[in-house]
């Protein structure tokens, strides 16, 4: 919501950046499309697994999830928040938005992910160790 909220005022703002091209408010809404399918799925799953979604919850965290989905990337769900604020910079046409999610998948390499990583290592140890290997964190 946050990196939402700041590309839309760099939309307001920022008087240069401004693009389009064929096609661009078809991409952004698969973009949209896709995010949401990927953040459902993910959510679809954890809860088929009886675990949490809320990532501020680490300790309620019953069961590691590797299937599905998980098999291809370690955070779906962010993955999809991506995809909906990169889908967001193409529907307002500023270039500079591109900035802004390459920002938060900054922030959420050191500040979310990198957290949970560590959690869920002391949590799930070896098995965790070898998902971390197996899958890749963002696609």
């Amino acid at each position: 919501m946050v990196f939402g909220g700041l590309m839309y005022l760099l939309e307001l703002f920022l008087p240069v950046g401004e693009f389009d091209f064929f096609g661009r408010t078809w991409l952004a809404h698969m973009l949209l499309g896709l995010g949401i399918l990927i953040i459902l799925v993910s959510v679809v799953q954890f809860r088929a697994a009886g675990t949490t979604t809320d990532p501020l919850l680490l300790e309620k965290t019953v069961s590691l999830v590797t299937g599905g989905i998980y098999k291809y990337s370690r955070n779906p769900m962010y993955l999809g928040m991506l995809l909906l604020l990169l889908s967001l910079g193409l529907y307002l046409g500023n270039a500079f938005n591109t900035l802004l999610a390459a920002l938060f998948v900054s922030y959420m390499n050191r500040f979310q992910i990198k957290r949970e990583e560590d959690r869920l290592f002391q949590r799930f140890g070896t098995e965790y160790s070898k998902y971390l290997k197996e899958t890749r964190r963002w696609f």
